[in-house]
């Protein structure tokens, strides 16, 4: 089946975007694509939504910061641990209150999508914001997230957390 520019894309899912364009995999009877789990976890995650988060996430799943501040676990694992993790700290330090710039790839395989954005948010015991670049990698699988590999610049919620303005 051709999609709207004329090609062949041989993804049933792209050719049911092109049949219901408005209309998402999921509402037509399909599991979610990857690139619309992604944005439910984003949005989640920034509305401080703990327990759809959980739910978008593989029982087996596992939330990674290869760059982090101190004090950050360098990894959290299943889905009991991920939502311990998140009750404790959603709210607790800081908030994140708007993702700007955001960009979405997907990439040849369908399973993974790379995110690209500025997340703003506030330390909470200071007010002071902060603003730090993020590149996500996601690999996700049966509508669910098996991984979530969060790169983040962490030196401006560093230097908000130590009392420097906006920690740019």
């Amino acid at each position: 089946m051709k999609d709207s520019t004329g090609t062949g894309s041989g993804r049933a899912a792209d050719s049911l975007r092109w049949c219901h364009p408005d209309r998402s995999t999921q509402e037509v009877g399909m599991a979610p694509s990857s690139r619309e789990v992604v944005e439910r976890v984003l949005r989640a995650g920034r509305e401080q939504d703990v327990e759809t988060f959980v739910g978008l996430m593989a029982p087996d799943g596992y939330l990674e910061w290869p760059f982090r501040p101190p004090g950050v676990p360098g990894r959290v694992q299943g889905r009991a641990a991920i939502r311990q993790h998140l009750t404790e700290t959603a709210g607790a330090l800081i908030t994140f209150d708007e993702h700007r710039d955001m960009v979405l790839h997907e990439s040849t395989d369908p399973e993974v999508v790379v995110v690209e954005y500025e997340a703003h948010g506030t330390v909470v015991a200071t007010g002071a914001p902060f603003t730090q670049t993020v590149i996500a990698v996601f690999r996700v699988r049966d509508g669910r997230i098996e991984s979530y590999r969060d790169y983040i610049n962490p030196l401006p919620l560093m230097a908000a957390l130590a009392g420097a303005p906006d920690g740019r």
